[in-house]
């Protein structure tokens, strides 16, 4: 299934302003509830993690981690991952561990999906 994906600069500064968040080394998810009944990501993969082939990297990863763990979320929100300078040194299973910690954090995961 494709993400629906935040791309207007208003759209995240929104959410870095408004959002509630949650965070540990690897990133940072900031959520703020939108009125489309579908979860959308933003990325956010600053140039001091490195060059682009590791920038993308780090976005595909998240981006399939969203993808394949959209399931057990709470629908309607608009979610922002930063990655932070750990991301690039980290593997797949770290990433997404610290992604579902943080989602469940927020509540975006239902307490009877643990």
């Amino acid at each position: 299934m494709k993400v629906q994906t935040i791309k207007n600069n208003y759209e995240f500064r929104r959410l870095y302003a408004k959002g509630e968040r949650a965070g540990g080394p690897r990133m940072v998810i900031y959520r703020r509830r939108n009125r489309l009944g579908v979860n959308r990501l933003g990325i956010t993969v600053s140039t001091k993690l490195g060059k682009a082939v590791h920038r993308n990297k780090i976005r595909r990863r998240i981006k399939e981690i969203f993808r394949l763990n959209n399931h057990k979320l709470v629908q309607g929100w608009d979610i922002v991952v930063v990655a932070r300078m750990k991301c690039r040194f980290s593997t797949y299973q770290e990433i997404e561990e610290e992604f579902l910690r943080s989602c469940q954090h927020l509540d975006l995961i239902p307490k009877s999906e643990g």
